[in-house]
């Protein structure tokens, strides 16, 4: 109210001022000044296209869901070049269902500065620190089981542990007085007695003299930690094994044995070294009797390649084995991918004093102090970084490193960090499929509306210009089209195709073209009803009466006038083929496994189980799917909206 009477007496003071002492210099050229503003506006000419980006920027939430747009296609088509090691079958069982983290290196504050050793078999790592504490990080809860292996059992910090090793869902633990303890899951006897089926046939009972006299501590020459296993070698060469009796097909010739040097775990086997340290024992004729100075190299017979030398130590990944030799060389036996970081060539004089093996890879110290990483490398681990040259003790988890200096610290460590999107029933990064599975997807979608695009503006402007019989002809081929039943027909071609022996690559190929086929119609009459209402302008007629051809009237002046309609189509028509086949894909009869969409994607984890216990399975890949398509569907609604002032005011 008081800004109402300031501003009416200013009002009446103006209009005083002007009667009693005439038009001011200043007023007078404030009066110009409007006008001159006031012209300049009247006379600013804009473009159509400049007015519709105006227009648009407006839109707030069109803006923000262009810019989602973007940002996804930009991740999607950019982000596969900085996946160097991604492959679309790429799988891993001891990574099955991780829960989203990055922790899969994080050692513990309490245990860096005092690291005595670290093991690991599966997605978590087990540390033992001088004192004798245990700690446990990365992916510690163990499938649908309700454990969690960072719950160490209080007797275990209370006692005085002296050895570690960790399994693929079990810890065990061994104490300065002997005493055997375990944590995780025990379905198996993967330690103690199971408390159901105890006398099952399906495991073998950790000894009961084990069980209740615990283990001389200073007869352990090795512990190891397998699938649902534990291994205990003394140095009088007596074995102890015990767990799921068909983790291993060869575990029976193990039990009871005690003629082994040392003993490790692959994927599928036990192998062991004799006494005689001439062979890699497994209890099965002809595995592992081949070996290979190099991981490349030609392949040689064990004892040929001996020639006098025997196995001192042996370090297993899951399908292939380390063998140090008495001369303080190395070779392999087993097999090896092709994709593989080779082992380096040593200069003379140099040579590894101490091997850690993970999942597919090596890490070996030399006696010089040189680091060194090979084999399998698809998370980088088997690229040792220079800084961990120098270092007293390397480990090597499932797919991590660690180098530790003479402080018992961490002075290095490279490897898996962990899953940001966590991984699926196969043990695949679902952050890699989705950015991989997105550019399928888009790409699909793109190749669709062209497809279909092309098809529905040539029938829709030849049948609208032409009108008459053409017209007729045209809008009945067109309904035919309409009245396919488009998911039963495609379900129908799909199954048809699944007969048949058609590449992948081929099945992706038709399936874009069968979705450019159905998906026209729509176009074509929206296409139709604009040309035969722009065809009555006098700009068509002046060109008819110049001799211009009727096919160079309708496709260069008369379809660049109904081109904005156009793409507010295509952009709506984008996201329903992107849909269309994550249906497909959904319902099984699009994209096969492995080879990702998101639509396959979501169809992996349509069951009860994944969606209630492993949510990261199907909620990251239907958040980017949903924000894709709104985010299209918000951006061609806005563009019908600022290219058709009539939807406007029809509003």
């Amino acid at each position: 109210m008081n800004n109402n009477k300031k501003n009416v007496l200013q009002t009446l003071w103006g209009w005083l001022r002007r009667m009693v002492m005439g038009a001011s210099k200043e007023y007078a050229d404030e009066v110009e000044s409007k006008q001159e503003n006031s012209i300049n506006d009247v006379e600013e000419i804009i473009s159509p296209t400049k007015q519709y980006v105006r227009n648009f920027l407006e839109h707030k939430i069109a803006v923000f869901a262009l810019c989602v747009v973007i940002a996804m296609f930009i991740t999607v088509f950019v982000g596969p070049l900085f996946m160097k090691n991604y492959s679309d079958s790429y799988t891993e069982v001891t990574q099955k269902s991780i829960a989203p983290t990055m922790s899969m290196m994080s050692v513990p504050k309490e245990l860096d500065g005092n690291i005595k050793m670290i093991d690991s078999y599966g997605s978590f790592s087990v540390g033992l620190s001088n004192d004798g504490e245990v700690y446990v990080w990365g992916a510690t809860a163990i499938g649908t089981t309700g454990i969690d292996m960072k719950d160490i059992p209080q007797e275990v910090k209370d006692a005085n542990i002296v050895m570690v090793a960790a399994g693929i869902d079990h810890i065990i633990a061994i104490g300065d007085d002997g005493k055997i303890y375990g944590w995780g899951n025990n379905r198996f006897g993967q330690y103690d007695v199971p408390l159901n089926d105890a006398n099952s046939p399906n495991i073998i009972l950790m000894p009961e003299e084990l069980r209740n006299n615990g283990i001389d501590v200073a007869n352990i020459k090795r512990l190891e930690c397998g699938y649902q296993c534990t291994a205990i070698l003394m140095n009088d060469r007596t074995l102890h094994i015990w767990g799921n009796k068909h983790a291993y097909a060869n575990i029976d010739k193990f039990v009871g044995n005690t003629n082994l040097n040392d003993i490790a775990f692959t994927l599928n086997y036990v192998v062991g070294v004799p006494m005689q340290g001439n062979a890699i024992y497994t209890g099965t004729r002809g595995l592992y009797n081949q070996a290979r100075p190099a991981l490349t190299a030609s392949t040689t017979e064990l004892n040929d390649y001996l020639d006098g030398r025997f196995i001192q130590r042996i370090d297993a990944t899951s399908n292939n084995i380390c063998l140090t030799l008495s001369d303080n060389s190395i070779c392999f036996v087993g097999d090896f991918g092709s994709s593989v970081v080779e082992v380096p060539v040593l200069k003379e004089g140099e040579y590894f004093v101490d091997i850690a093996s993970g999942t597919y890879h090596y890490t070996g110290i030399t006696n010089e102090g040189n680091v060194y990483s090979w084999g399998g490398n698809h998370f980088d681990q088997a690229e040792a970084p220079s800084k961990a040259s120098g270092a007293k003790k390397i480990y090597a988890a499932a797919f991590q490193n660690y180098a530790v200096d003479e402080n018992d610290s961490v002075q290095a460590k490279w490897g898996l960090k962990g899953y940001i999107f966590g991984t699926d029933v196969y043990g695949a990064d679902i952050f890699q499929r989705i950015i991989n599975g997105g550019q399928r997807t888009m790409t699909i979608g793109a190749v669709a509306v062209i497809i279909s695009s092309i098809i529905g503006i040539i029938v829709g402007c030849v049948a609208g210009y032409f009108g008459g019989f053409v017209d007729i002809i045209l809008m009945r081929v067109t309904e035919i089209f309409a009245a396919i039943p488009f998911l039963p027909f495609a379900l129908t071609l799909s199954a048809v195709m699944s007969q048949m022996t058609l590449s992948e690559d081929m099945r992706i190929f038709i399936i874009m073209v069968i979705l450019g086929l159905l998906s026209w119609t729509g176009l074509a009459r929206l296409v139709r009803g604009q040309v035969l209402v722009a065809r009555e302008n006098e700009y068509v007629l002046a060109a008819q009466a110049m001799g211009v051809k009727e096919s160079k009237i309708a496709f260069k002046h008369i379809l660049p006038n109904v081109i904005s309609v156009i793409i507010v189509t295509l952009t709506l028509d984008f996201a329903g083929c992107m849909l269309t086949e994550s249906s497909l894909s959904y319902l099984g009869f699009g994209v096969a496994y492995p080879r990702p969409t998101w639509g396959n994607m979501l169809n992996g984890a349509n069951n009860a189980t994944i969606i209630k216990n492993y949510w990261w399975q199907w909620l990251f890949t239907s958040i980017f799917l949903a924000a894709t398509t709104i985010c299209i569907n918000i951006v061609g609604d806005t563009l019908r909206d600022v290219m058709d002032p009539k939807s406007n005011i029809e509003k």
